[in-house]
């Protein structure tokens, strides 16, 4: 006979469990909140909890290879410099879906097609501000350094 707590703790997932997409804008609304490039034990004390160093640096890693935040050398280890907020980390998702599609054309139509009206509006206002116009670095349909529509535009930082 199987003990009902062991039954429905293996069931349940941790209340305090967060998802990754959760965990990784909160750590970039962290180091958003750095005024200069600061070390994994930093952004771990800031988050609360008892998050392991290990994940926060896994975590840091994982936004490095989606380009939301830079790291350089300091010593034998990095300091983190966030280069994306958390509007940009989710265009950053957008824009990995949209290049794993083949006919991206149908794609965007679909898109646009299932925008509520008010949505439609933005997006319409936000496309007729051309690239450049909207002020914020990181914003979706903005042109970056290479000229490439729908990259980030770059920061007087990064550039």
């Amino acid at each position: 006979m199987t003990d009902r707590s062991e039954g429905e703790s293996a069931a349940e997932p941790s209340p305090r469990r967060r998802g990754q997409g959760k965990l990784e804008a909160h750590v970039l609304s962290v180091l958003k909140g750095a005024a200069e490039p600061v070390p994994v034990a930093w952004v771990q004390e800031r988050l609360g909890g008892d998050l392991a160093y290990t994940t926060v640096i896994t975590i840091l890693t994982r936004l490095h290879g989606k380009g939301a935040v830079e790291r350089e050398r300091a010593g034998r280890s990095f300091v983190w410099t966030a280069v994306a907020d958390e509007a940009g980390l989710a265009a950053l998702r957008m824009r990995k879906v949209l290049d794993a599609e083949a006919d991206r054309q149908a794609v965007l139509a679909s898109f646009v097609t299932a925008l509520s009206p008010n949505d439609e509006l933005l997006l319409r206002a936000l496309l007729a501000e051309g690239p450049g116009e909207s002020g914020e670095s990181g914003q979706p349909g903005e042109s970056g350094e290479s000229g490439q529509p729908g990259q980030p535009r770059l920061s007087e930082r990064d550039r």
